[in-house]
């Protein structure tokens, strides 16, 4: 089932999300992408999985400057496991067993010069809608930190492994050939503020919600990131939460 969306989807302030209609918008998402990703945007940052996904818009209406994007890709269950990004990178078997909807969020990034908590509000509260409108049990994807050096984000790393690791019985296993093992190799007490300051923004959030991680993160040279895998019951979300994002979906 494919939820359709009316244009605008959601907007807070000055500033809109809608779905991408068209190549224009989706070359302009991609290259958007590689300006946040790659650090320029003279060249389009694109993947096998752009055709089968769904991409949103984030525009600035005062200045008609796009702002934020990202993707997602609907699975019917976990059956469909193995068709989406993060199964490149993580043995998901656990999860072929999910017997609900799920979507997979991707590409997530704002333009660097942009640092409005409303652009996050808003692109939640889109994905809030599609979750409800398409009775989603499970949103999952990959949470990436800049760079590959560890050392910056040990504090982070262990509080993970403290306080967010995934149930037992989906947790993802290791595939990608070059990780960071941090729940079995990590051995220090968390700084929780040094954690919490280098936490990403989109992980910060699904933590929030309840969300879990992998026992170690891919360390991915070609998008300069170790990202972990993330996921979230819908059903396990704070009831509190799930009050505050259907509040920003109205």
């Amino acid at each position: 089932m494919v939820m359709q969306l009316d244009k605008p989807l959601r907007q807070k302030g000055r500033y809109r999300v809608r779905e991408a209609e068209g190549v224009a918008d989706l070359r302009a998402a991609q290259r958007l992408r590689h300006l946040a990703f790659h650090g320029d945007e003279a060249s389009l940052d694109v993947d096998a999985f752009d055709p089968i996904c769904r991409h949103f818009l984030i525009e600035d209406r005062e200045f008609g400057k796009l702002v934020c994007v990202f993707r997602m890709l609907p699975l019917i269950s976990g059956g469909d496991i193995d068709r989406s990004y993060s199964a490149q990178f993580y043995e998901l078997e656990a999860l072929r067993a999910y017997p609900g909807r799920m979507v997979e969020m991707g590409r997530f990034c704002m333009h660097p010069d942009v640092h409005d908590a409303d652009v996050l509000r808003v692109a939640w509260g889109a994905m809030t809608s599609y979750v409800d409108e398409n009775k989603v049990e499970m949103l999952f994807g990959c949470a990436s930190f800049t760079g590959t050096d560890t050392s910056s984000y040990l504090d982070s790393f262990a509080m993970l492994r403290d306080r967010h690791l995934a149930p037992k019985r989906w947790l993802p296993r290791v595939k990608a050939p070059n990780v960071f093992r941090f729940a079995a190799r990590l051995r220090r007490k968390p700084n929780l503020k040094a954690a919490q300051v280098n936490m990403p923004p989109m992980l910060r959030s699904y933590l929030l919600m309840g969300g879990w991680v992998s026992d170690h993160a891919v360390v991915d040279q070609k998008m300069n990131t170790l990202h972990v895998f993330t996921g979230v019951e819908v059903k396990s979300i704070p009831a509190a939460r799930k009050r505050l994002l259907r509040a920003l979906a109205c």
